[in-house]
């Protein structure tokens, strides 16, 4: 059970099986799917202890982290339009002149018919939503119960919009004047269920992410209050113990009377800005009006028809068949658990496998060797030899026979993982 560190005005230790039993009911407010690229932030359950808000402004009621969690899993806030202001800042590398990640296919591009070069690769949110990963970008959002959802990227002078409304899911980019339409794919219990595009971008999903992954190697407690978005808050703050972690702390804004998140903040061990900051700028949980979630599209745009029924991997950027120019997530494993975990897989092909001539200065190690000795640090051990790639948060090992070891985790713990 995770230790809730107190912070100012404690007063007193709640009952332990009190906070197990408000743990077990915060079910809605965990589930989601967990992304490779955050692979390190995953598992477990919640435990709590006793924190109660210290004085700030607003001035709010004291509350204790367990039962500001309690109120997180039970909001049920099912109307709400507001605007994003997404922040990310991963620290990525950026490709050598000269050397292209395109001599795979990408897998925007493997699935969404033919015409000119950019087909498909436009209307694809798996393609499109990437550039959330890194920059600032300012997002609209709006949502009518659980079958009608839209999300906007904003730019200078175009906008990019998914929409969802009930089970036809629509996504067009007026700069090219490209649509793409399926059908939303069914859920456990036989509905249908938003896009995971629709659910990820957002401080509540960011929110749902980061509390799966909080366990007895977290420290918990509520840090103060804020103004977000003209909203008083509370601060939630998360913060892993574990030494092989990169994850310094998550500071989560919760609205303090429905208990929607309003602002998420991670930000690195190593210090500096934060990695990621995502909050609402402006929000009005009432009703969006009907035609936010109507769609047609426009005079004179291609239309792209996603004939997989919404199945997964086939209608948004998997494509039929395998893709090439993506990880086999079918044979994902996942090492450890909580704020350490770490995904193996196997790397996409031409990548990784075959490389070890490029770190030995072979001839023939061709583009994917030069990438992986330009970008990557080389390593070695009982796995072999292999290189490391490094960002401010997520660290991936790409071994020369083929194996890709990635996580929010230190390189000495992908190496010793990879070492097993």
């Amino acid at each position: 059970m995770a230790r809730i560190e107190p912070t100012h005005g404690t007063d007193g230790a709640a009952d332990a099986g009190e906070g197990a039993r408000r743990a077990r009911g915060r079910g809605k407010a965990v589930r989601y799917a967990v992304p490779v690229a955050v692979a390190g932030v995953a598992a477990a359950s919640i435990g709590i202890g006793t924190a109660l808000a210290s004085s700030g402004d607003p001035d709010l009621p004291k509350i204790s982290a367990q039962d500001l969690i309690a109120k997180m899993a039970k909001s049920d806030a099912q109307q709400l339009s507001g605007t994003v202001k997404v922040t990310t800042d991963l620290g990525l590398p950026s490709v050598p002149s000269g050397l292209s990640l395109g001599d795979a296919p990408a897998g925007g591009k493997a699935g969404h018919g033919s015409g000119g070069k950019d087909a498909g690769a436009d209307t694809s949110p798996q393609a499109k939503l990437t550039e959330l990963a890194s920059g600032t970008h300012t997002l609209r959002v709006a949502a009518d119960g659980p079958d009608k959802q839209r999300l906007s990227i904003v730019e200078r002078a175009a906008e990019y919009s998914l929409i969802r409304n009930g089970d036809q899911v629509w996504a067009y980019d007026s700069k090219s004047n490209t649509v793409h339409h399926s059908t939303a794919p069914k859920d456990a219990h036989g509905g249908k269920e938003a896009p995971q595009e629709l659910r990820g971008a957002s401080p509540q999903e960011l929110a749902k992410k980061t509390l799966a992954a909080v366990d007895d190697s977290t420290s918990v407690t509520v840090d103060g209050t804020a103004k977000v978005a003209g909203r008083d808050a509370y601060q939630l703050v998360l913060k892993p113990k574990a030494a092989e972690t990169t994850v310094g702390a998550v500071r989560i804004a919760v609205d303090a009377k429905n208990g929607v998140p309003l602002k998420f903040t991670l930000s690195p061990k190593g210090g500096g800005k934060a990695v990621v900051d995502a909050a609402f700028t402006k929000v009005d949980f009432g009703k969006p009006a009907a035609d936010t979630f109507d769609f047609k599209p426009p005079k004179g745009a291609k239309v792209t028809e996603d004939k997989a029924d919404g199945k997964a991997g086939k209608g948004h950027g998997g494509g039929p068949g395998k893709d090439a120019g993506a990880p086999d997530l079918s044979g994902m494993n996942v090492l450890g658990k909580s704020w350490t975990s770490i995904a193996e897989l196997k790397a996409p092909g031409g990548v990784g496998s075959g490389a070890g001539a490029g770190a030995k200065g072979g001839k023939d190690a061709g583009p994917a060797g030069a990438l992986l000795d330009s970008l990557g640090s080389k390593v070695s051990g009982s796995f072999g030899s292999g290189h490391v790639f490094s960002t401010r948060l997520v660290n991936a090992l790409v071994t020369d026979d083929g194996k890709v070891y990635v996580g929010a985790v230190t390189k000495d713990a992908l190496i010793k993982a990879a070492s097993k």
